[in-house]
């Protein structure tokens, strides 16, 4: 017995050697025979940050406690601050002895502090964005945890960035000014960047190895003509990839299909080359597929909906998205759900697989239809609840209609009052009285806008201010509370602008648009005032002054039209514009009076998800623009007669534009927009001349420019502004645009998106000669920011492929440029 107690104790000893120490004094301690000792006193040494009373709560051991001496009670306190890891010497000592009482010092030399650190061996950007990361802050304590944390995130920040063979070594300096405080030193070698020379893979029959490549989003092999995706090896990445490939697999049939094993080598460059094993197995067909617990739909309905017949590829996401959840809604689900089945469940079974066939059956739990109970908006700190709920379709009574909430959430999104990004909507159900309370959860954003634009037109620099207040509200123009600083809320748009390059040319514009006329149907009621002022330029009571004035005034109403479904609309617009030219040059004429009364109405269809960054739908519009037929009914053959001079003076033509784009999402970040767009001006006699107005003025930045004898502008980009159109404007136009467009962010404050394009048009005088694909072509790249303070930026650069006759600059490289600033 005695020899054991030798041997505890020795072996006690050793592991208090590794972690701390226990010291005496020199009291005399039978280690034979252990004493029970009641601790009287506790005292820290050798701690200057750390709280003394936590660390005695910390140690386990505290006052009035009975330990036994020697025993394992101070060992476990040593243990228990050793693992603390804020110290770098653990020691408890025993003070003195008073018959049963014993006094402890525990001495805790704390570990080094942070006082700064430094990189070395990379340059300033990687430091800044390294210094974001690792958050390394004064004060800190320099643990093991927090050194290989350190190396760790530094070594994953350059493999990201393809240096795979990055080293890393950490070491302190001393801080002669702070005491117990080191300087973290971080020493960097990123070595060469590894890219992948080569991806081979074996095994494969099904798909070819190009295939099986570009499969892989993320792990790609080195080329000299790939832009857009670097080559480099992360190792996350790379298992994401291969799970694509046997996805791939499994929505061909091949459910049994697995990575059998791979293999990454680092070749004598350096780099790597990667080979992957594949056991594709043999491919499965769908068998039987039944129906069980469906009441309301017929078998023959739910078959005819998920479109699968016997003998076709087994695809397991194909079997789900056909009845849990399509993206057009177009599911046996989603067809309950829209018919208030809310409570309803659907749930696909493999009932069993003969051969190579797996035959399904589909379970059914209907439950009972859910009427909603309450509709309510949370969120909106500018917008009234009125705007936002004649807005949503889901109302108080009604069967509970996913495909409505749906719709209502996209109508929110295209009012632009709202972050698209962060709407969403709260569902609560209550199974036992079979309702559903909706609650619409929004973010206001910034729709009041302020546009500048600066343009080239007419060899002179033109300038724009405009201010757009798109959710105006006249009802509290008199009320002094409302004004934050317009009165706003209600939803109307209110537009004031002008133009002007200085004595030259002046413009004048005022609108205001009601959305809903009356507040009970979505019927718009816009009305507008102009007046531009163009001169050449000499002072009033100049003999030669040439002046030229349009003023005008124009009456709008719309409505949306629920057929053939309810994203159409209807726009009917009455135009009045008179216009008094005094000695300056339009072309054929220098004086008169002319009057252009016209009644335009555009039919149009927009399905677009969101103004701010659409990914998908579409935007149609057909506008036709009517004067009266004055020459069908004035019996003048000869217009160059006084009384034909006189009939001149009455604006006639037709106008029939048409354009429509298409948004569809690539990627949730990459959408592709195409776009197409065709214009005529027609006349009601061939005996009357076609009027100088209304012409169309294709080429550049689209900025308005000199309208002021209603022409319409086209951009067209990588082309100078005007500069395909003749002078005094085309009758036919066309345009066809391809643009890629990337979300670089979405947040609603700095909307950023880049775009790269392929764009052509062309003008023609005379329809008989219009041939769609004589087109002047351009391709080019931008970028839409917003910076505060400023708005949003746009910068696009085009090039323009293709000579323009007796314009030798008109193409080649063009900047465009403009500024919207958003408040």
């Amino acid at each position: 017995m005695h020899k054991k107690q030798i041997l505890t104790i020795f072996f006690l000893c050793l592991q208090l050697f590794g972690f701390g120490q226990i010291s005496l004094n020199q009291i005399d301690i039978d280690y034979k025979n252990p004493s029970e000792y009641t601790v009287a006193g506790i005292t820290i040494e050798g701690t200057k940050f750390l709280d003394h009373q936590t660390l005695i709560q910390i140690s386990s051991i505290e006052i009035g406690q009975r330990i036994m001496i020697p025993g394992d009670e101070i060992t476990k306190a040593i243990n228990i601050l050793w693992k603390q890891g804020l110290f770098s010497d653990v020691q408890i000592n025993i003070d003195k002895i008073e018959g049963s009482k014993v006094f402890l010092t525990f001495y805790l030399e704390e570990r080094s502090r942070l006082s700064k650190f430094k990189f070395e061996g990379i340059k300033k950007a990687d430091v800044d964005e390294l210094r974001d990361k690792i958050k390394l802050v004064r004060g800190k304590i320099l643990t093991e945890n927090l050194i290989n944390n350190t190396k760790n995130i530094v070594k994953d920040f350059f493999i990201e960035k393809g240096f795979y063979k990055t080293q890393v070594d950490l070491s302190y300096q001393k801080d002669t000014v702070t005491k117990n405080h080191m300087i973290l030193l971080v020493k960097i070698n990123k070595n060469e960047k590894v890219k992948i020379d080569k991806i081979t893979f074996n095994g494969n029959s099904v798909f070819n190895e190009k295939k099986l490549k570009r499969l892989m989003k993320e792990t790609k092999e080195k080329k000299t003509l790939r832009i857009f995706k670097a080559s480099k090896f992360l190792s996350n990445a790379f298992s994401d990839d291969k799970e694509s490939i046997i996805s791939k697999y499994n929505e061909s049939g091949y459910r049994d299909a697995k990575i059998e094993s791979d293999s990454i080598n680092f070749n004598s460059e350096g780099n790597l080359e990667i080979s992957i094993s594949i056991k594709e197995g043999n491919p499965y067909y769908f068998g039987d597929i039944n129906f069980v617990g469906n009441t309301k739909y017929s078998n023959r309905e739910l078959t005819e909906l998920i479109g699968i017949e016997k003998g076709d590829i087994f695809n397991e996401s194909i079997i789900q998205t056909r009845l849990l959840g399509s993206p057009d809604s177009r599911d046996v689900h989603s067809l309950y759900l829209d018919n208030g089945y809310l409570f309803s469940q659907v749930n696909p079974v493999e009932i069993n697989v003969e051969n190579d066939t797996i035959n399904m059956e589909v379970r059914i739990y209907e439950g009972i239809q859910a009427r909603v109970n309450r509709v309510s908006v949370v969120g909106n700190t500018k917008t009234n609840d009125h705007v936002i709920m004649r807005e949503i379709r889901t109302k108080p009574g009604d069967l509970f209609n996913r495909s409505l909430i749906i719709r209502s959430n996209r109508e929110l999104a295209t009012l632009n009052y709202f972050n698209p990004e962060t709407l969403d909507i709260d569902v609560k159900p209550d199974p036992q009285k079979g309702t559903v309370d909706l609650t619409y959860k929004v973010e206001e954003k910034s729709s009041d806008q302020i546009e500048l634009q600066g343009g080239w037109g007419a060899n002179r620099i033109i300038g724009t201010f405009r201010v757009s207040f798109n959710n105006f509200s006249s009802k509290n123009i008199f009320n002094k509370g409302a004004w934050t600083p317009l009165p706003s809320g209600d939803g109307q748009r209110l537009s004031l602008s002008a133009s002007s390059n200085g004595v030259q040319y002046q413009s004048y514009n005022i609108s205001f648009t009601e959305p809903w006329l009356g507040g009970k149907k979505p019927n718009a009621l816009s009305i507008g005032a102009y007046h531009s002022i163009t001169t050449n330029g000499l002072d009033r009571d100049n003999e030669n002054r040439g002046e030229f004035n349009v003023t005008g005034f124009s009456l709008g109403l719309g409505k949306r039209l629920t057929f053939p479904d309810d994203f159409f609309t209807l726009y009917q617009n009455l135009n009045f514009k008179k216009y008094n030219v005094d000695n300056y040059n339009l072309g054929s004429f220098d004086e008169g009076t002319f009057y252009n009364y016209s009644y335009s109405f555009v039919l149009g269809r927009n399905s677009v998800d969101q103004p701010t960054f659409p990914r998908k739908g579409s935007n149609m519009k057909l506008t036709i623009q009517l004067t009266p037929p004055y020459s069908l009914f004035d019996d003048i053959d000869d217009y160059s007669t006084p009384e034909g001079l006189v009939q001149n003076k009455w604006v006639e033509y037709h106008k029939w534009n048409i354009g429509a784009n298409w948004f569809s999402s690539l990627a949730n970040k990459l959408v592709l927009k195409t776009n197409l767009e065709y214009g005529l001006i027609g006349k009601y006699s061939s005996e009357k001349a076609l009027s100088q107005f209304e012409r169309y003025y294709v080429g550049g930045d689209g900025l308005s420019g000199y309208a002021l004898d209603g022409r319409e502008v086209i951009a067209l980009r990588g082309y100078s502004n005007n500069s395909l159109s003749p002078d005094n404007g085309a009758t036919v136009y066309n345009k066809y645009t391809l643009e890629m467009r990337y979300a670089l962010s979405l947040n609603p404050q700095s909307p950023i998106f880049a775009l790269a394009f392929i764009e052509a048009g062309n003008t023609w005088n005379n329809l008989f000669k219009f041939n769609p694909f004589e087109i002047k072509r351009s391709a080019g790249v931008g970028i839409r920011i917003t910076i505060p303070m400023i708005g949003i930026m746009g910068v696009d650069w085009g090039y323009g492929f293709d000579d323009v006759p007796g314009k030798p600059d008109a193409n080649g490289g063009q900047f465009h440029f403009s500024i919207n600033q958003q408040f």
